[in-house]
């Protein structure tokens, strides 16, 4: 494997776990988090699986952004679906679903070659590449 060469680093520091409390070095980012109702949890604030389909879904609009051409990303959007399932007792897992939309690509199969280029380059798709399952999909 190569060696990374880093560009920049994100520092986040949790306390508490899923009913907690989460925030950045830098401050930018500093508020509680909690579990969703569907897994037992009051969902007052947001969750890791927010923050994660948030942060997927920016960083598969920049690999976008690198990869569209002359393709126009004007009214263009991108949605992460973040799954938290369990493969039996205290084997938890994440699934992902990206839809996206891209309304001036010349067809829908064109926009779905865009978002299969994109996600071979997006960082988020290589870190998880191989470790869940990720499903992409350019949609109307």
């Amino acid at each position: 494997m190569e060696k990374l060469i880093v560009d920049y680093t994100a520092v986040a520091f949790n306390t508490g776990g899923r009913k907690g409390h989460v925030k950045t070095d830098d401050g930018k980012l500093d508020f509680p988090v909690s579990m969703p109702k569907e897994i037992g949890g009051d969902s007052a604030h947001t969750n890791p699986e927010q923050l994660f389909a948030a942060g997927y879904a920016a960083c598969f609009g920049g690999a976008l952004g690198s990869v569209a051409g002359k393709t126009s990303l004007r009214d263009s959007e991108i949605k992460a679906k973040v799954h938290l399932g369990h493969y039996g007792p205290s084997s938890f897992g994440l699934a992902v679903d990206i839809e996206v939309k891209i309304p001036h690509a010349e067809t829908l199969a064109h926009a779905q070659e865009l978002v299969e280029k994109a996600h071979e380059i997006c960082p988020y798709s290589k870190a998880t590449r191989g470790n869940i399952e990720v499903n992409v999909k350019a949609v109307e």
